[in-house]
């Protein structure tokens, strides 16, 4: 999920993520997440009022952090911030602490839509911290109809003008919404006939790649494109004329979700720390300066960035679940001929 954020231009202070032993009566909060996640300023003004210094630790992936805190027990960390279907297996084994709501006023501040996910259905253990949501965006100047949904991207008026971006799962789960299934859809029957739905898509599609793939909507190669939220962003600078999609099927997202570990030695601190980001002028900051959509719908308005806001009308999103190694195997399958149609 880290490829959907816009790149931040100025780099916080960070020390090697390495176990960190603080004393009870130190006031520093132990923050551990990836390198260039909050705005100094945002960091420097809890520090002034509170007076408890952000000892910022970073790690490279998801996989590492589970296994530090592993390590550790639960411990070492105050502040713990991470994807989704990490979290989820963090919760599993015992890592993360069931949260007191009473403790953070700006509990409410948080957008439902992003409350209730798989990884905490409940909303028991994690406050979520910007969403990466792949869009659809067009040049109306080059299209014919319409966009609403991900439906239109079958219209035969598209041929040869699709840009999409690699993500396996996510382009089997928005097919699985034309169809009327479950984004996370795991029969293998179901699979098999987004399969088949996907193959039709084939003829419509210029290119598939990871990388800047609102360069090939830019200078023209396509019409249409459907991109990570960096990619929205970069593309809507450059031309603010293009259009983007919430497709009426609903979205499909991901979020990273900020959680106290099960032993964090500094507890009180980490829920300081985390009412400070709920409230809404630190979360505005927050958004624009990492580029994830704003899960804080209270700071909506405060945002420069307006195209990091959701549209009230969309009330639906499924987050990219974990699921079984044959649904996996079939999703694999159906992204394999794909691309071989595709070529």
């Amino acid at each position: 999920m880290k490829k959907l954020v816009v790149c931040a231009l100025c780099a916080a202070m960070v020390i090697p993520a390495v176990s960190v032993s603080v004393s009870a009566d130190s006031k520093e909060l132990v923050l551990y997440t990836w390198e260039n996640m909050f705005p100094q300023e945002v960091l420097d003004g809890f520090e002034k009022e509170t007076g408890i210094k952000v000892v910022y630790s970073n790690f490279d992936t998801d996989e590492n952090m589970l296994e530090k805190l592993s390590m550790a027990k639960g411990g070492d960390y105050d502040v713990v911030v991470a994807d989704d279907y990490i979290i989820e297996t963090a919760i599993q084994e015992g890592l993360v602490e069931k949260l007191d709501t009473s403790k953070l006023s700006g509990w409410d501040n948080i957008n439902p839509l992003y409350q209730g996910q798989f990884y905490d259905p409940n909303d028991e253990y994690t406050a979520p911290y910007g969403a990466g949501i792949p869009l659809i965006v067009y040049d109306p100047d080059m299209v014919d109809i319409d966009i609403k949904g991900y439906n239109d991207l079958w219209d035969p008026s598209l041929e040869d003008s699709i840009a999409l971006t690699a993500n396996y799962r996510v382009i089997n789960g928005i097919t699985n919404l034309v169809l009327g299934q479950d984004f996370n859809d795991q029969d293998t029957d179901d699979i098999a006939k987004t399969g088949e739905k996907l193959l039709e898509l084939a003829p419509n599609v210029r290119l598939i790649q990871d990388d800047n793939t609102q360069d090939s909507l830019l200078n023209g190669e396509a019409s249409v494109a459907f991109l990570y939220t960096s990619q929205v962003t970069a593309a809507l600078q450059e031309n603010p004329d293009l259009k983007v999609v919430y497709p009426e099927e609903g979205l499909g997202f991901g979020v990273m979700g900020m959680f106290i570990p099960s032993q964090a030695p500094d507890k009180d601190e980490a829920y300081q720390f985390m009412d400070y980001i709920l409230q809404p002028e630190n979360a505005a900051k927050c958004f624009d300066y990492i580029g994830y959509y704003c899960t804080n719908k209270a700071a909506d308005s405060l945002l420069e960035n307006q195209n990091l806001v959701v549209p009230d009308s969309v009330t639906e999103g499924s987050a990219v679940e974990n699921i079984s190694a044959e649904a996996e195997e079939a999703y694999n399958k159906n992204w394999t001929e794909f691309k071989a149609a595709c070529d």
